[in-house]
């Protein structure tokens, strides 16, 4: 039985000629073909010296933005339309697009630099019957290498020999995965006896079958043909490039995928681009502000065309000599108008958006209370876009097992043929088991229970022997022996935790071969032949071994879920029942439970079954399924023996986080495969799950969704849709917290919709999802995504957590004891959950409230900055003439106005981290999405028109029929513009110092700077030394000067200033007295604390025959949210308890939070 329908890659041994063959060639443009096999050399960089400047510019252009200024540069162009010179566009486009080039061009010369030295890394390639030594980029498909201890692994091969024996071959694949603990590849058995030496390898011609080049990591189908004879080829026989060998001398494989057809390499290619709700929303306002910008500028086109009809035209002095009619002069100023009032789409709003993300990616990388002393971890912000998204969390999506718990495996209990071993069935004197009895034993593995240990050591209990050698024997584990120490690779803690508690009893795993284990039993050693493995994945839930005993018998070891082995039980087992109550114990106290069994087969039985065993490894189409099948046959008819409980730990504070986190209104869903029992245990120890809940079970609320569905069935279909539309009766009526905990069968039932399933677990509190797949987390978290449109955080530590990961809009990865896949995938990594508090609570609020206080006062000041051309086209004619100097209009955004802003995107804080974490409820209007939305965007909308209606009126007001004190009038256009580019200035400085909650030197610095820098500019620009060089270009000559130097003006920009500002300042000071928002409430209230605090400190002293007097200058100045502001105690604090790494250190110590 062979499938070839998707095996279209043939690799030939040692013959390059048959790899470029026509049928193997791909066309790749008209009639030019190349080889489908690709060359070893990679290249992951994006450009090269021809390439840059056009592909640069052209992605950058790709952004609706860019290619806006682009297309009003080419409009100033043109002279009949053009309004202002073309460098007030051209400049802030260059700076952009060169901000963002540069940094592309450091990106990308980074990459050749990588690409250059791995492809010209050496390997031993063999040609003409002898290894010689090979440029990795000049290795072809189809080639033999051979690799030595600590080589990196060059292309995806076949492990073909290697020096261990069996030609076992230990592979690190940190590159690959992120983990470090060796994994072990092993040979087939023929080309391990047959391809040892280089003569045999130099004739070695086989022809592999396989899949095509994929991204799948986890799975690898082919066969080998040779000597007409077929082998069935897995991942287990394959070493990935970007692995490195270890422990092994030298090792012999055949290319089967290069360069970019490698695993590795398929999998670089882009993940899914994730975007913030912010981000969104600033979309949708940048093309609100250009239907604004097109609808204002139609109306002032029509205005000019109205105007010129009736005056302009009329108005021998305004001739230009051209004899345009009216309305293609008001088309002409429909587009001069576009090119004045441009500045309303921001240019510079998306650098500044990436300039502060990254500066809040760096304060999480920085925040040493989220490091994790004992691995020496930082906490790292894998991305710098989804930062504010943190302030915003509604649901998290938890794994259990080395998430909320420690995943360090410890095995506590037993039951041993329905009899329960645990530490409650001890000896008086409460002394664990003394170990010296046994030289392998790992005395760090303490139990309590005497008696089972006498049992296994005199050899009466039957069951208990049987017991601890199918630990001994039913596993993957591998073993290294290092000076004599017996030292264990386990796949999963939980593997390792299980042969080590039969090492301690005397059944000691010492070596493994393709064929065969050895084992210690009770001081004898005995070897069994391996006959079969049938590995454990996430849809089985068990792994089995066919072991041949030396006495010649076949059995079948089997240990799994509880789920799955009972379903396969012989009805002839015993202990049943006596074992579920010991399950049901151990789950109640929060163990980890697996059952074990056994079954004797005949050498008939295996016989038959062995042979649709090889079959079914040789089937290319679904080989996993075909094997499960097969599996299914001989995993059947069982004898229970047992079942273990291992203990996991809570990781220290995860109740905490999690009561803190639920204060916040956050929502938390744990998603694990454990059993139901345990999971719920494992919910109320760590406070998801509390006394006041009503806790309901899947099987309990089938009711509710029944009526449910016979309700809505009964509407009428007309009335059906409006039904959807209007809220529905909530599931649960009664007053008080919900909490659901269901199963992954549960979740597939086709008694009710999965929207229902959505309405009715986002009612409750809490939602427990047990004995489900990674595939059934991913289902949820996008359930809740779709149908509840709420921002969801992921938050796991293995590879099964992964799926769920990325289908979060957050995905968190916990760097434990599974490895790194989930870290990999996360956009944010650290190494405890109780860190996600901080994460939330301070740095996600933080970065949300500092976010959209930026967007709100950017788009403010641009309003205010624009608008002032449309309040004087009024008094122009509409001929798109503006009111300021060009240079002014050039620098406003690049120098003048830009820094202040994002310092408030980069430092501001309403409270200090303390109180965040103290007052979880400030979170709360984060959730609603209420400091940023359309709201606050015509809020800044209207400030921003007022205000350019102050600051062009008054200054008109004063100039109109003015004069100097010298006796001259300086109600010129030039002395205007100066006048109303002053007081914007002023304005938008002073606004922003309004707007700023915390202050540090850094934030006055640059409100004063900006003030100097403008001031400073505008002096050398209306220079007369500079229009002697430029007079073209530079126009206003001595227009500041003598504009400056009249008091009259001055104090024309004082009343500007006053008046634009007065209305703010008086709203502020209501809405901090009458309508406090909670931040202010918090701030209040933690004053008062300080008050009370300071006056139970200081005890009144008695005096005799005086009234007790207190100072109210100290009441008035206690410390409190004036204190915080204004200290600047934010940075720079070196730590002395705490040691780090060098490189954390040297970067941590630029930013340390406060406590």
């Amino acid at each position: 039985m062979y499938y070839f329908s998707d095996v279209n890659w043939k690799v030939k041994a040692n013959d390059r000629p048959y790899h470029q063959q026509p049928q193997f060639k791909k066309k790749v443009f008209l009639c030019i073909k190349k080889s489908r096999y690709s060359g070893n050399a990679i290249k992951t960089y994006k450009y090269n010296v021809l390439t840059f400047i056009p592909l640069n510019l052209y992605e950058q252009f790709k952004r609706a933005a860019n290619l806006y200024f682009l297309a009003l540069l080419i409009l100033q162009i043109i002279p009949q339309i053009t309004t202002l010179p073309w460098y007030t566009t051209l400049i802030p486009l260059v700076v952009v697009l060169g901000i963002t080039a540069i940094k592309d061009l450091v990106d990308d010369l980074a990459r050749h630099r990588m690409d250059k030295e791995i492809n010209n890394r050496k390997c031993e390639v063999l040609l003409n019957g002898s290894f010689q030594d090979s440029r990795w980029r000049q290795i072809q498909v189809g080639d033999v290498v051979r690799l030595k201890k600590n080589d990196f692994i060059p292309a995806d091969l076949l492990l073909l020999s290697s020096s261990n024996p069996n030609s076992l071959c230990y592979v690190e694949t940190a590159e690959l995965d992120g983990e470090t603990n060796l994994k072990f590849k092993m040979g087939l058995r023929v080309t391990d006896e047959m391809l040892q030496e280089e003569r045999q390898l130099a004739d070695f011609d086989a022809l592999i079958d396989c899949e095509e080049p994929n991204n799948r990591l986890d799975k690898f189908l082919g066969m080998m043909q040779w000597n007409g004879e077929r082998y069935p080829l897995e991942l287990d026989n394959m070493l990935l490039r970007g692995c490195k060998v270890r422990n092994t001398d030298v090792c012999h494989g055949l290319v089967i995928f290069a360069g970019g057809d490698t695993k590795i390499m398929k999998n670089s290619g882009k993940t899914r681009f994730k975007r913030t709700k912010i981000d969104e929303l600033m979309n949708y306002m940048v093309y609100t502000i250009f239907a604004v910008l097109i609808l204002v500028a139609a109306g002032l086109g029509i205005g000019h065309t109205f105007w010129y009809e009736q005056i302009g035209s009329k108005a021998w002095y305004l001739y230009d000599g051209l004899n345009y009619n009216a309305t293609y002069r008001g088309f002409l100023s429909f587009w001069g108008y576009i090119i004045v009032l441009n500045t309303m789409v921001p240019i510079s709003l998306y650098v500044s958006v990436e300039v502060i993300r990254l500066g809040q990616s760096k304060f999480i990388n920085w925040d040493l209370q989220m490091y994790f002393a004992e691995k020496d971890t930082p906490a790292k912000a894998r991305t710098t876009t989804l930062n504010e998204q943190l302030g915003q969390i509604q649901y998290i999506f938890s794994d259990k097992t080395g998430t909320l718990t420690q995943n360090i495996m410890e095995f506590k209990k037993c039951t041993i043929a329905g009899q329960g071993k645990s530490p409650e069935n001890v000896c008086c004197c409460f002394q664990p088991v003394d170990w010296s009895w046994n030289q392998y034993a790992d005395q760090k593995f303490q139990f309590m229970d005497h008696l089972l240990v006498a049992n296994v050591k005199s050899k009466k209990d039957k069951d208990a022997m049987e017991f601890f050698k199918l630990l001994s024997l039913c596993h993957t584990v591998m073993v290294d022996n290092k000076d004599g120490d017996l030292v264990y690779q386990a796949a999963s803690p939980d593997e390792g935790a299980l042969v080590t508690a039969a090492r301690n009893f005397g059944f000691v795993f010492l070596s493994r071969t393709q064929d065969t284990i050895t084992i210690m039993e009770m001081g004898q050693e005995k070897t069994y032949e391996m006959l079969a493995l049938l590995d454990f994945n996430s849809d089985r839930k068990r792994m089995s071994i066919i072991l041949k005993f030396p006495d010649g018998r076949i059995r079948l070891y089997c240990k799994g879920a509880d789920t799955v082995i009972y379903e396969r039980l012989s009805t002839n087992t015993q202990h049943q029942q006596t074992t579920q109550e010991a399950l049901d114990i151990f789950a109640n106290d929060t163990l980890r439970t697996l059952c074990l069994c056994y079954k004797d087969i005949s050498a008939n039985e295996y016989e038959a079954w062995s042979r649709k065993h090889k079959e079914a490894q040789l089937v290319m189409g679904d080989r996993e399924a075909a094997l499960d099948s097969v599996y299914e046959e001989v995993e059947k008819d069982l004898m229970l023996i047992g079942a273990t409980a291992i203990e996991d730990k809570l990781q220290d504070g995860v109740p905490e986080t999690i009561a803190t986190l639920a204060k916040a209104d956050i929502k938390i869903w744990v998603l694990t495969g454990d059993k139901k029992e345990t999971a719920e245990n494992i919910g109320y120890s760590c406070s998801l799950l509390t006394d006041d809940m009503t806790v309901h079970y899947g099987e309990d609320v089938n009711e509710k969704l029944r009526i449910r569905q016979t309700t809505r069935r009964r509407q009428p279909p007309t009335n059906f849709r409006r039904a959807r539309q209007t809220p529905e009766e909530p599931f649960f009526t009664e007053t008080g917290k919900n909490a659901l905990i269901i199963t992954g069968g549960w979740l597939v039932s086709p008694f009710f919709t999965l929207i229902d399933f959505v309405d009715m677990a986002c009612e409750c509190e809490a939602v427990i999802c047990c004995r489900v797949t990674p595939k059934q987390k991913a289902n949820v978290v996008s359930l809740v995504k779709k149908y509840k449109k709420a921002v969801t955080l992921s938050i796991g530590d293995g590879a099964n957590d992964v799926n769920m990961i990325k289908t979060a809009d957050i995905g968190v990865g916990i760097s434990g004891q599974e490895g790194m896949q989930a870290v990999m995938s996360s956009d944010y990594a650290f190494a405890q959950f109780r860190y996600l508090e901080r994460l939330l609570l301070v740095h996600g609020r933080w970065s949300y409230i500092r976010m959209c206080k930026f967007l709100r006062f950017f788009f403010f000041k641009n309003f205010s900055f624009t608008l002032v051309h449309f309040w004087y086209s009024f008094f122009n004619g509409y001929s798109s003439q503006t009111a300021y100097e060009d240079w002014f209009i050039t620098l406003y955004n690049l120098a003048y106005s830009s820094l202040p802003v994002l310092l408030v995107g980069l430092l501001d804080q309403d409270v200090n981290d303390r109180l965040s974490l103290k007052f979880p409820k400030l979170y709360i209007p984060g959730q609603q999405g209420l400091l940023f939305n359309y709201k606050n965007f015509f809020i800044s909308l209207f400030h921003g028109i007022f205000v350019s209606l102050i600051i062009f009126f008054i200054p008109y007001g004063a100039f109109l029929q003015t004069m100097g004190q010298d006796g001259e009038a300086p109600s010129d256009y030039q002395s205007f513009a100066v006048v109303t580019a002053s007081s914007l200035i002023f304005t938008v400085s002073l606004q922003i110092s309004l707007d700023t909650s915390y202050w540090t030197f850094v934030n006055c610095f640059a409100v004063l700077g900006s003030i100097a820098i403008y001031f400073g500019f505008m002096f050398d620009i209306h220079s007369a030394g500079i229009h002697v060089i430029f007079p073209s270009v530079f126009t206003f000559t001595g227009a500041a000067s003598n504009a400056l130097r009249q008091p009259y003006l001055w104090l024309t920009i004082l009343l500007t200033v006053g008046i634009s500002l007065l209305p703010v300042i008086c709203i502020q000071f209501l809405y901090k007295t009458i309508w406090p928002s909670v931040g202010d409430k918090v701030r209040k209230k933690y004053e008062l604390q300080m008050e009370e605090k300071k006056k139970k400190k200081e005890p009144e002293p008695f005096q005799r025959g005086r009234r007790s007097r207190r100072s109210a200058y100290a009441f008035s100045h206690s410390q409190g949210y004036a204190g915080l502001i204004s200290s600047g105690q934010s940075i720079r604090r070196r730590p002395t308890c705490i040691h780090h790494s060098a490189a954390f250190r040297d970067g941590a110590e630029l930013f340390v939070w406060r406590n």
